[in-house]
Protein backbone atom coordinates (compact mmCIF):
# COMPACT_ATOMS: atom_id res chain seq x y z
CA UNK A 1 0.00 0.00 0.00
CA UNK A 2 2.69 2.39 0.85
CA UNK A 3 4.53 1.54 -2.48
CA UNK A 4 1.19 2.68 -4.29
CA UNK A 5 1.06 6.32 -2.34
CA UNK A 6 4.91 6.53 -3.12
CA UNK A 7 4.73 5.75 -6.85
CA UNK A 8 1.32 8.37 -7.21
CA UNK A 9 3.16 10.76 -5.32
CA UNK A 10 6.10 10.68 -7.34
CA UNK A 11 3.59 10.89 -10.94
CA UNK A 12 1.74 14.26 -9.21
CA UNK A 13 5.25 15.48 -8.88
CA UNK A 14 6.59 14.81 -11.75
CA UNK A 15 3.07 16.56 -13.65
CA UNK A 16 3.84 19.76 -11.34
CA UNK A 17 6.81 19.94 -13.22
CA UNK A 18 5.54 19.73 -16.73
CA UNK A 19 5.17 23.03 -18.48
CA UNK A 20 1.97 24.26 -20.57
CA UNK A 21 3.58 22.93 -23.65
CA UNK A 22 4.24 19.48 -22.09
CA UNK A 23 8.17 19.94 -21.73
CA UNK A 24 9.66 19.30 -18.39
CA UNK A 25 11.08 22.33 -16.60
CA UNK A 26 14.95 22.59 -16.20
CA UNK A 27 17.13 25.22 -13.92
CA UNK A 28 18.62 28.10 -15.64
CA UNK A 29 21.66 27.39 -16.35
CA UNK A 30 24.43 30.53 -15.73
CA UNK A 31 26.31 31.78 -19.02
CA UNK A 32 30.05 31.78 -20.16
CA UNK A 33 29.71 36.14 -19.22
CA UNK A 34 27.60 35.63 -16.21
CA UNK A 35 30.78 32.77 -15.11
CA UNK A 36 33.60 35.61 -16.53
CA UNK A 37 32.02 38.15 -14.66
CA UNK A 38 31.48 35.72 -11.31
CA UNK A 39 35.40 34.76 -11.39
CA UNK A 40 36.55 38.37 -11.61
CA UNK A 41 34.61 39.14 -8.65
CA UNK A 42 36.25 36.49 -7.09
CA UNK A 43 39.51 37.47 -8.42
CA UNK A 44 38.72 41.08 -6.64
CA UNK A 45 37.52 39.81 -3.42
CA UNK A 46 40.60 37.35 -3.21
CA UNK A 47 43.00 40.01 -4.13
CA UNK A 48 41.19 42.39 -1.55
CA UNK A 49 41.51 40.01 1.09
CA UNK A 50 45.39 39.57 0.76
CA UNK A 51 45.83 43.16 0.56
CA UNK A 52 43.71 43.58 4.04
CA UNK A 53 45.98 40.21 5.76
CA UNK A 54 49.31 42.19 4.76
CA UNK A 55 47.99 45.49 6.65
CA UNK A 56 46.61 44.00 9.62
CA UNK A 57 49.77 41.69 10.73
CA UNK A 58 53.62 41.09 9.64
CA UNK A 59 52.30 37.23 9.35
CA UNK A 60 50.71 37.64 6.26
CA UNK A 61 53.69 39.29 4.17
CA UNK A 62 54.17 36.63 1.96
CA UNK A 63 50.57 38.02 0.61
CA UNK A 64 53.02 40.17 -1.26
CA UNK A 65 54.30 37.78 -3.86
CA UNK A 66 51.27 36.28 -4.95
CA UNK A 67 49.87 39.77 -5.32
CA UNK A 68 52.91 40.03 -7.84
CA UNK A 69 52.87 37.13 -9.53
CA UNK A 70 49.11 38.31 -10.06
CA UNK A 71 50.26 41.55 -11.52
CA UNK A 72 52.66 39.66 -13.96
CA UNK A 73 50.01 38.24 -15.75
CA UNK A 74 48.95 41.52 -17.45
CA UNK A 75 49.78 40.59 -20.59
CA UNK A 76 46.52 37.37 -20.01
CA UNK A 77 44.40 39.24 -17.38
CA UNK A 78 44.54 42.76 -17.45
CA UNK A 79 41.96 43.84 -14.93
CA UNK A 80 43.58 41.31 -12.41
CA UNK A 81 46.71 42.16 -12.87
CA UNK A 82 45.82 45.93 -12.51
CA UNK A 83 43.90 45.53 -9.15
CA UNK A 84 46.73 43.48 -8.22
CA UNK A 85 48.97 46.45 -9.00
CA UNK A 86 46.61 49.08 -7.78
CA UNK A 87 46.90 46.90 -4.59
CA UNK A 88 50.49 46.52 -4.18
CA UNK A 89 50.76 50.45 -4.22
CA UNK A 90 48.33 50.81 -1.46
CA UNK A 91 50.34 48.05 0.44
CA UNK A 92 54.04 50.05 -0.43
CA UNK A 93 52.99 53.16 0.35
CA UNK A 94 51.29 52.43 3.85
CA UNK A 95 54.14 50.33 4.49
CA UNK A 96 56.78 53.27 3.41
CA UNK A 97 54.73 55.28 5.29
CA UNK A 98 55.12 53.53 8.54
CA UNK A 99 58.89 53.32 8.29
CA UNK A 100 58.48 49.35 8.02
CA UNK A 101 61.14 49.50 4.85
CA UNK A 102 63.58 51.83 6.49
CA UNK A 103 67.19 50.18 8.14
CA UNK A 104 67.44 50.88 11.20
CA UNK A 105 70.74 50.37 13.80
CA UNK A 106 68.79 49.18 16.31
CA UNK A 107 66.89 46.88 14.63
CA UNK A 108 67.49 43.11 15.25
CA UNK A 109 68.49 40.94 12.82
CA UNK A 110 65.16 39.68 12.45
CA UNK A 111 64.05 42.54 11.58
CA UNK A 112 66.58 43.47 9.33
CA UNK A 113 66.12 40.65 7.24
CA UNK A 114 62.36 41.47 7.02
CA UNK A 115 63.15 44.82 6.06
CA UNK A 116 65.80 43.82 2.88
CA UNK A 117 63.06 41.01 1.88
CA UNK A 118 60.45 43.84 1.82
CA UNK A 119 63.18 46.72 0.10
CA UNK A 120 63.35 43.48 -2.71
CA UNK A 121 59.93 42.75 -3.09
CA UNK A 122 59.50 47.12 -3.66
CA UNK A 123 61.94 46.41 -6.39
CA UNK A 124 59.78 42.68 -7.73
CA UNK A 125 56.96 45.06 -7.99
CA UNK A 126 58.31 48.14 -9.41
CA UNK A 127 60.00 45.92 -12.16
CA UNK A 128 56.81 44.60 -13.08
CA UNK A 129 55.62 48.18 -13.70
CA UNK A 130 58.46 49.09 -15.77
CA UNK A 131 57.13 45.71 -18.06
CA UNK A 132 53.39 47.30 -17.79
CA UNK A 133 54.41 50.73 -19.53
CA UNK A 134 55.09 48.04 -22.42
CA UNK A 135 51.32 47.49 -22.71
CA UNK A 136 48.47 49.52 -24.53
CA UNK A 137 45.51 48.27 -21.91
CA UNK A 138 47.76 49.08 -18.43
CA UNK A 139 50.81 51.39 -19.64
CA UNK A 140 48.39 54.66 -18.23
CA UNK A 141 47.89 53.40 -15.20
CA UNK A 142 50.98 51.46 -14.37
CA UNK A 143 52.52 55.55 -15.24
CA UNK A 144 50.18 57.03 -12.46
CA UNK A 145 51.24 53.83 -10.14
CA UNK A 146 54.84 54.25 -10.90
CA UNK A 147 55.07 58.12 -10.40
CA UNK A 148 52.98 57.43 -6.77
CA UNK A 149 55.29 55.24 -5.52
CA UNK A 150 58.32 57.21 -6.73
CA UNK A 151 56.84 60.26 -4.47
CA UNK A 152 56.51 57.53 -1.31
CA UNK A 153 59.53 56.01 -1.99
CA UNK A 154 61.38 59.48 -2.09
CA UNK A 155 59.80 60.93 1.26
CA UNK A 156 59.97 57.65 3.22
CA UNK A 157 62.29 55.16 1.94
CA UNK A 158 65.50 56.74 3.99
CA UNK A 159 63.91 57.88 6.99
CA UNK A 160 65.13 60.88 6.95
CA UNK A 161 63.31 64.33 6.90
CA UNK A 162 64.38 65.27 3.87
CA UNK A 163 63.05 63.68 0.59
CA UNK A 164 65.65 61.69 -1.57
CA UNK A 165 64.91 61.52 -5.20
CA UNK A 166 64.76 57.84 -6.25
CA UNK A 167 67.30 58.63 -9.30
CA UNK A 168 67.52 54.98 -10.12
CA UNK A 169 63.93 53.97 -10.46
CA UNK A 170 63.10 57.22 -12.06
CA UNK A 171 65.60 56.28 -14.65
CA UNK A 172 63.84 52.59 -15.48
CA UNK A 173 60.74 54.60 -15.69
CA UNK A 174 62.48 56.96 -18.25
CA UNK A 175 64.12 54.39 -20.18
CA UNK A 176 60.86 52.74 -20.28
CA UNK A 177 58.92 55.14 -21.55
CA UNK A 178 61.36 55.77 -24.64
CA UNK A 179 61.04 51.93 -25.29
CA UNK A 180 57.06 52.02 -24.97
CA UNK A 181 55.27 51.71 -28.42
CA UNK A 182 52.62 53.60 -26.79
CA UNK A 183 53.23 57.35 -27.98
CA UNK A 184 50.29 58.27 -25.43
CA UNK A 185 52.16 57.66 -22.42
CA UNK A 186 55.15 60.02 -23.22
CA UNK A 187 52.30 62.72 -24.10
CA UNK A 188 50.66 62.03 -20.82
CA UNK A 189 53.97 61.87 -18.95
CA UNK A 190 54.99 65.54 -20.27
CA UNK A 191 51.91 67.19 -20.12
CA UNK A 192 51.20 66.45 -16.57
CA UNK A 193 54.49 65.74 -15.53
CA UNK A 194 57.11 67.66 -16.96
CA UNK A 195 55.45 70.91 -17.87
CA UNK A 196 53.83 70.54 -14.82
CA UNK A 197 56.58 69.79 -11.84
CA UNK A 198 60.29 71.82 -11.98
CA UNK A 199 61.78 69.01 -10.08
CA UNK A 200 60.38 66.18 -12.88
CA UNK A 201 61.76 67.70 -15.75
CA UNK A 202 65.22 68.25 -14.28
CA UNK A 203 65.72 65.02 -13.46
CA UNK A 204 63.94 63.91 -16.86
CA UNK A 205 66.80 65.89 -18.96
CA UNK A 206 69.68 63.97 -16.18
CA UNK A 207 67.85 60.73 -17.17
CA UNK A 208 68.11 61.54 -20.75
CA UNK A 209 71.57 62.13 -20.74
CA UNK A 210 72.47 59.18 -18.70
CA UNK A 211 70.16 56.26 -21.12
CA UNK A 212 71.75 57.65 -24.13
CA UNK A 213 75.36 57.88 -22.77
CA UNK A 214 75.24 54.30 -21.24
CA UNK A 215 73.94 52.70 -24.07
CA UNK A 216 75.39 53.26 -27.59
CA UNK A 217 73.55 51.58 -29.45
CA UNK A 218 70.03 52.98 -29.15
CA UNK A 219 67.65 52.19 -31.72
CA UNK A 220 66.59 54.85 -34.34
CA UNK A 221 62.84 54.48 -32.65
CA UNK A 222 64.01 55.04 -29.42
CA UNK A 223 65.90 58.17 -31.10
CA UNK A 224 63.10 59.28 -32.31
CA UNK A 225 60.98 59.00 -28.70
CA UNK A 226 63.95 61.23 -27.19
CA UNK A 227 63.35 63.80 -29.70
CA UNK A 228 59.60 63.91 -29.80
CA UNK A 229 59.98 64.16 -25.64
CA UNK A 230 62.31 66.79 -25.89
CA UNK A 231 60.70 69.23 -28.17
CA UNK A 232 57.60 68.64 -26.12
CA UNK A 233 59.38 70.36 -22.98
CA UNK A 234 57.81 74.03 -23.23
CA UNK A 235 59.50 76.97 -22.55
CA UNK A 236 62.88 77.85 -20.19
CA UNK A 237 61.68 79.89 -17.03
CA UNK A 238 63.13 83.26 -17.03
CA UNK A 239 64.47 83.20 -13.30
CA UNK A 240 65.54 81.03 -10.44
CA UNK A 241 62.07 82.52 -8.65
CA UNK A 242 60.21 80.91 -11.32
CA UNK A 243 61.31 76.67 -9.69
CA UNK A 244 58.44 76.67 -7.60
CA UNK A 245 56.46 73.57 -8.46
CA UNK A 246 57.39 70.64 -6.91
CA UNK A 247 56.41 66.75 -7.59
CA UNK A 248 57.55 65.90 -4.19
CA UNK A 249 58.59 68.12 -1.29
CA UNK A 250 61.52 70.94 -2.31
CA UNK A 251 64.45 70.38 -0.34
CA UNK A 252 65.16 72.65 2.73
CA UNK A 253 68.71 73.81 1.42
CA UNK A 254 68.33 76.96 -1.01
CA UNK A 255 71.41 76.36 -2.27
CA UNK A 256 70.37 72.92 -3.43
CA UNK A 257 70.70 72.62 -7.74
CA UNK A 258 66.77 72.02 -7.66
CA UNK A 259 66.64 75.92 -7.18
CA UNK A 260 69.43 76.85 -9.58
CA UNK A 261 68.48 77.98 -13.03
CA UNK A 262 71.47 77.27 -14.47
CA UNK A 263 71.36 74.30 -13.14
CA UNK A 264 68.34 73.03 -15.08
CA UNK A 265 69.39 74.52 -17.82
CA UNK A 266 73.13 72.57 -17.84
CA UNK A 267 70.81 69.53 -17.55
CA UNK A 268 69.00 70.14 -20.55
CA UNK A 269 71.85 70.98 -22.35
CA UNK A 270 73.70 67.85 -21.48
CA UNK A 271 70.60 66.67 -22.26
CA UNK A 272 70.51 68.17 -26.21
CA UNK A 273 73.86 67.29 -26.93
CA UNK A 274 73.74 63.56 -25.93
CA UNK A 275 71.13 63.36 -28.45
CA UNK A 276 72.56 65.59 -30.71
CA UNK A 277 76.01 63.66 -30.71
CA UNK A 278 74.07 60.10 -32.18
CA UNK A 279 73.24 61.75 -35.19
CA UNK A 280 69.83 63.47 -36.51
CA UNK A 281 68.35 62.75 -39.40
CA UNK A 282 67.31 65.28 -42.14
CA UNK A 283 63.89 65.42 -40.95
CA UNK A 284 64.90 65.82 -37.32
CA UNK A 285 67.82 68.41 -38.32
CA UNK A 286 64.48 70.69 -39.63
CA UNK A 287 62.70 70.23 -36.66
CA UNK A 288 65.71 71.31 -34.55
CA UNK A 289 66.40 74.29 -36.52
CA UNK A 290 62.80 75.27 -36.80
CA UNK A 291 62.66 75.69 -33.11
CA UNK A 292 65.89 76.44 -32.04
CA UNK A 293 65.85 79.74 -31.61
CA UNK A 294 63.28 79.55 -29.30
CA UNK A 295 63.38 76.19 -27.85
CA UNK A 296 66.50 74.63 -27.39
CA UNK A 297 69.01 77.82 -27.41
CA UNK A 298 67.53 79.27 -24.85
CA UNK A 299 68.21 76.22 -22.78
CA UNK A 300 72.35 76.07 -23.33
CA UNK A 301 74.26 77.92 -20.94
CA UNK A 302 76.49 77.87 -23.82
CA UNK A 303 75.36 78.23 -26.75
CA UNK A 304 78.17 78.70 -28.22
CA UNK A 305 78.41 74.73 -28.31
CA UNK A 306 76.02 74.88 -31.03
CA UNK A 307 77.93 76.94 -33.43
CA UNK A 308 79.49 74.03 -35.14
CA UNK A 309 75.92 72.10 -35.74
CA UNK A 310 74.51 75.56 -36.98
CA UNK A 311 76.88 76.60 -39.17
CA UNK A 312 77.02 73.56 -40.79
CA UNK A 313 73.31 73.60 -41.25
CA UNK A 314 73.82 76.85 -42.28
CA UNK A 315 76.81 75.97 -45.06
CA UNK A 316 74.08 73.45 -46.32
CA UNK A 317 72.02 75.40 -48.55
CA UNK A 318 68.82 75.06 -49.34
CA UNK A 319 65.85 74.59 -47.05
CA UNK A 320 68.24 73.83 -44.04
CA UNK A 321 70.36 77.20 -44.57
CA UNK A 322 66.84 78.93 -44.13
CA UNK A 323 65.91 76.97 -41.39
CA UNK A 324 69.24 77.67 -39.84
CA UNK A 325 69.18 81.09 -39.85
CA UNK A 326 67.20 82.16 -36.76
CA UNK A 327 69.70 80.20 -34.64
CA UNK A 328 72.64 81.91 -36.43
CA UNK A 329 71.22 85.08 -35.99
CA UNK A 330 70.60 84.40 -32.64
CA UNK A 331 74.29 83.57 -31.75
CA UNK A 332 75.31 86.29 -33.45
CA UNK A 333 73.04 88.54 -31.87
CA UNK A 334 73.27 87.24 -28.13
CA UNK A 335 76.62 85.37 -28.12
CA UNK A 336 78.58 87.49 -30.37
CA UNK A 337 79.34 85.26 -33.05
CA UNK A 338 82.05 86.14 -35.17
CA UNK A 339 80.03 84.94 -38.84
CA UNK A 340 81.71 87.66 -41.18
CA UNK A 341 79.92 86.05 -44.43
CA UNK A 342 76.81 85.98 -42.92
CA UNK A 343 74.91 88.64 -45.59
CA UNK A 344 76.79 86.94 -48.39
CA UNK A 345 75.17 83.60 -47.59
CA UNK A 346 71.76 85.23 -46.75
CA UNK A 347 71.89 86.74 -50.71
CA UNK A 348 72.92 83.14 -51.99
CA UNK A 349 69.93 81.90 -49.95
CA UNK A 350 67.50 84.04 -52.64
CA UNK A 351 66.78 82.22 -55.39
CA UNK A 352 63.72 81.02 -57.42
CA UNK A 353 63.22 77.49 -55.44
CA UNK A 354 62.85 79.85 -52.18
CA UNK A 355 60.49 81.79 -53.61
CA UNK A 356 58.17 78.39 -53.82
CA UNK A 357 59.01 77.00 -50.95
CA UNK A 358 56.94 76.75 -47.56
CA UNK A 359 59.44 78.23 -45.64
CA UNK A 360 59.05 81.70 -47.67
CA UNK A 361 57.17 83.01 -45.26
CA UNK A 362 59.91 82.53 -42.25
CA UNK A 363 62.70 83.95 -45.06
CA UNK A 364 61.12 87.32 -45.25
CA UNK A 365 60.51 88.27 -41.36
CA UNK A 366 63.89 87.12 -41.24
CA UNK A 367 64.88 89.24 -44.17
CA UNK A 368 62.75 92.05 -42.16
CA UNK A 369 64.66 91.36 -39.26
CA UNK A 370 68.42 91.28 -40.99
CA UNK A 371 68.05 94.44 -43.33
CA UNK A 372 66.20 96.61 -40.56
CA UNK A 373 69.22 98.14 -39.47
CA UNK A 374 69.98 101.30 -40.45
CA UNK A 375 74.11 100.96 -40.20
CA UNK A 376 73.90 98.62 -43.02
CA UNK A 377 75.90 99.44 -46.22
CA UNK A 378 73.08 101.22 -49.01
CA UNK A 379 74.51 98.96 -51.67
CA UNK A 380 74.02 95.91 -49.77
CA UNK A 381 70.44 96.76 -49.21
CA UNK A 382 70.26 97.48 -52.81
CA UNK A 383 71.33 94.03 -53.96
CA UNK A 384 68.93 92.33 -52.38
CA UNK A 385 66.18 94.49 -53.13
CA UNK A 386 67.02 94.15 -57.02
CA UNK A 387 67.76 90.29 -56.52
CA UNK A 388 63.99 90.06 -55.40
CA UNK A 389 62.98 92.04 -57.94
CA UNK A 390 64.68 89.61 -60.73
CA UNK A 391 63.18 86.84 -59.10
CA UNK A 392 60.08 88.50 -58.56
CA UNK A 393 59.57 88.52 -62.69
CA UNK A 394 58.82 84.71 -62.59
CA UNK A 395 57.87 83.98 -58.93
CA UNK A 396 54.59 83.23 -58.13
CA UNK A 397 51.59 85.53 -57.39
CA UNK A 398 51.56 84.77 -54.16
CA UNK A 399 55.52 85.54 -53.33
CA UNK A 400 55.23 88.69 -55.42
CA UNK A 401 52.55 90.14 -53.04
CA UNK A 402 55.03 89.47 -50.32
CA UNK A 403 57.89 91.24 -52.28
CA UNK A 404 56.04 94.46 -52.96
CA UNK A 405 55.34 95.73 -49.42
CA UNK A 406 58.45 94.52 -48.15
CA UNK A 407 60.51 96.90 -51.17
CA UNK A 408 57.86 99.43 -49.42
CA UNK A 409 59.22 99.09 -46.48
CA UNK A 410 62.59 98.55 -46.80
CA UNK A 411 63.00 101.94 -49.26
CA UNK A 412 61.40 103.43 -46.14
CA UNK A 413 63.98 102.52 -43.96
CA UNK A 414 67.07 103.09 -45.96
CA UNK A 415 66.10 106.32 -48.12
CA UNK A 416 69.87 106.06 -50.07
CA UNK A 417 67.97 103.24 -52.41
CA UNK A 418 65.07 105.11 -53.26
CA UNK A 419 67.41 106.25 -56.61
CA UNK A 420 66.86 102.92 -57.62
CA UNK A 421 62.78 103.31 -58.11
CA UNK A 422 63.71 107.02 -59.63
CA UNK A 423 66.80 107.27 -61.87
CA UNK A 424 66.78 110.34 -64.12
CA UNK A 425 69.18 111.20 -66.72
CA UNK A 426 71.62 113.50 -65.61
CA UNK A 427 72.52 115.43 -68.84
CA UNK A 428 70.83 115.90 -72.47
CA UNK A 429 73.18 113.70 -73.97
CA UNK A 430 72.37 110.88 -71.46
CA UNK A 431 69.13 111.09 -72.76
CA UNK A 432 69.84 111.03 -75.74
CA UNK A 433 71.56 108.25 -75.74
CA UNK A 434 69.06 105.82 -74.12
CA UNK A 435 66.69 106.71 -76.52
CA UNK A 436 68.56 105.84 -78.98
CA UNK A 437 70.51 102.84 -78.02
CA UNK A 438 68.67 101.95 -75.20
CA UNK A 439 70.36 101.32 -71.49
CA UNK A 440 72.11 98.18 -70.10
CA UNK A 441 71.38 96.70 -66.89
CA UNK A 442 74.81 97.63 -64.48
CA UNK A 443 73.13 94.80 -62.12
CA UNK A 444 75.29 91.71 -62.31
CA UNK A 445 73.04 89.04 -61.44
CA UNK A 446 75.95 86.44 -60.65
CA UNK A 447 78.18 88.05 -58.55
CA UNK A 448 78.00 86.54 -55.19
CA UNK A 449 79.47 89.62 -53.37
CA UNK A 450 76.61 91.65 -52.56
CA UNK A 451 78.78 94.56 -52.16
CA UNK A 452 80.00 94.02 -55.78
CA UNK A 453 76.56 93.53 -57.76
CA UNK A 454 76.52 97.34 -58.68
CA UNK A 455 73.04 96.91 -57.76
CA UNK A 456 72.76 100.59 -56.47
CA UNK A 457 73.41 101.78 -59.83
CA UNK A 458 70.17 99.93 -61.61
CA UNK A 459 66.65 100.49 -61.00
CA UNK A 460 63.91 98.56 -60.00
CA UNK A 461 62.56 98.49 -63.59
CA UNK A 462 60.53 94.86 -63.11
CA UNK A 463 58.24 96.82 -60.43
CA UNK A 464 57.06 98.76 -63.74
CA UNK A 465 56.85 95.22 -65.85
CA UNK A 466 54.69 93.77 -62.85
CA UNK A 467 52.30 96.74 -62.76
CA UNK A 468 50.88 94.92 -66.11
CA UNK A 469 50.82 91.42 -64.34
CA UNK A 470 48.18 89.12 -65.39
CA UNK A 471 46.87 88.83 -61.87
CA UNK A 472 44.74 92.04 -60.85
CA UNK A 473 45.97 92.13 -57.42
CA UNK A 474 49.44 91.43 -58.13
CA UNK A 475 49.19 94.51 -61.00
CA UNK A 476 47.45 96.59 -58.16
CA UNK A 477 49.92 95.82 -55.45
CA UNK A 478 53.09 96.94 -58.00
CA UNK A 479 51.73 100.09 -58.54
CA UNK A 480 52.00 101.38 -54.68
CA UNK A 481 55.91 101.66 -55.77
CA UNK A 482 54.68 104.38 -58.24
CA UNK A 483 52.83 106.44 -55.92
CA UNK A 484 53.51 109.04 -53.21
CA UNK A 485 55.05 107.22 -50.07
CA UNK A 486 52.48 108.30 -47.36
CA UNK A 487 52.22 105.33 -45.65
CA UNK A 488 54.68 104.44 -43.18
CA UNK A 489 54.78 100.99 -43.49
CA UNK A 490 52.88 97.79 -44.52
CA UNK A 491 52.58 94.79 -42.15
CA UNK A 492 54.37 92.21 -43.80
CA UNK A 493 51.91 89.57 -41.96
CA UNK A 494 48.71 90.49 -43.90
CA UNK A 495 50.19 89.22 -46.59
CA UNK A 496 52.21 86.04 -46.15
CA UNK A 497 49.92 83.46 -45.81
CA UNK A 498 48.76 84.26 -49.51
CA UNK A 499 48.79 81.33 -51.50
CA UNK A 500 47.06 80.62 -55.04
CA UNK A 501 43.86 79.01 -53.51
CA UNK A 502 43.38 82.30 -50.81
CA UNK A 503 44.07 84.84 -53.94
CA UNK A 504 41.08 82.52 -55.96
CA UNK A 505 38.79 82.69 -53.37
CA UNK A 506 39.58 86.29 -52.91
CA UNK A 507 38.83 86.85 -56.27
CA UNK A 508 35.39 84.02 -56.42
CA UNK A 509 34.63 86.24 -52.82
CA UNK A 510 34.33 89.80 -54.57
CA UNK A 511 30.75 91.30 -55.13
CA UNK A 512 30.51 92.67 -58.83
CA UNK A 513 29.73 96.05 -58.79
CA UNK A 514 29.31 96.21 -62.66
CA UNK A 515 28.46 93.63 -64.87
CA UNK A 516 31.61 92.91 -67.14
CA UNK A 517 31.07 92.84 -70.80
CA UNK A 518 31.60 90.25 -72.93
CA UNK A 519 31.49 89.46 -76.43
CA UNK A 520 28.04 88.10 -77.83
CA UNK A 521 29.25 86.16 -81.14
CA UNK A 522 32.24 83.24 -80.38
CA UNK A 523 34.91 84.59 -82.64
CA UNK A 524 35.72 82.04 -85.68
CA UNK A 525 39.27 83.00 -84.64
CA UNK A 526 41.65 84.65 -82.12
CA UNK A 527 44.36 85.41 -84.10
CA UNK A 528 44.30 87.06 -87.52
CA UNK A 529 46.33 89.00 -89.15
CA UNK A 530 44.81 91.53 -91.36
CA UNK A 531 46.35 90.89 -94.40
CA UNK A 532 45.33 87.27 -94.17
CA UNK A 533 41.58 86.67 -95.40
CA UNK A 534 39.55 84.31 -93.02
CA UNK A 535 39.33 81.23 -94.55
CA UNK A 536 35.80 80.55 -96.04
CA UNK A 537 33.22 79.21 -93.35
CA UNK A 538 31.69 75.72 -94.62
CA UNK A 539 28.04 75.49 -93.62
CA UNK A 540 27.63 72.90 -90.92
CA UNK A 541 25.08 69.59 -91.83
CA UNK A 542 23.20 70.26 -88.90
CA UNK A 543 22.17 73.89 -90.26
CA UNK A 544 22.06 72.70 -93.86
CA UNK A 545 19.06 70.70 -93.37
CA UNK A 546 17.42 73.04 -90.57
CA UNK A 547 15.59 74.64 -93.49
CA UNK A 548 12.21 74.57 -94.43
CA UNK A 549 12.13 77.08 -97.13
CA UNK A 550 10.71 80.82 -96.82
CA UNK A 551 7.50 79.43 -97.32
Amino acid sequence: MRGTTSEAGAKSASKRKLQQNGEPSKKRRKSAGDQEQDTKADHKAHIKTLESEILESRKHYNNIPTLISLAETHSEDTEAALAAAESLCRVFIRLLASGNLVKKKESSEKDATVVTWLRQRLADYQAVLLSMLQSESCGLEALLLAMSILKAQAQHMDGKEEPTFPRSFFKGVVGALFQSPVEQLREEFSENFINEYDDIRFYTFQAIKDFLTEDQNVGEDTRKAVFALLLQIEDVPSSSEELEDFFIDPPKKKKHPLYSLSQHKKQAQEAWLSLMNLGLSKEQRKKVLEVMATSIAPWFIKPELLMDFLTDCYNTGGSISLLALSGVFYLIQERNLDYPLFYTKLYSLLDADMLHSKYRSRLFRLLDTFLGSSHLPAALVASFIKRLARLALNAPPSAIVVIVPWFYNIFKKHPLCTFMMHRVPRSPEEKALIESEGLDDPFLPFEEDPMETHAIESCVWEIVQLQSHYHPNVATIAKIISEQFTKQSYSLEDFLDHSYGSLIEAEMSKSIKKTPVVEFAIPKRVLIKSSEPAPEEKESLLVSLWDFGSS
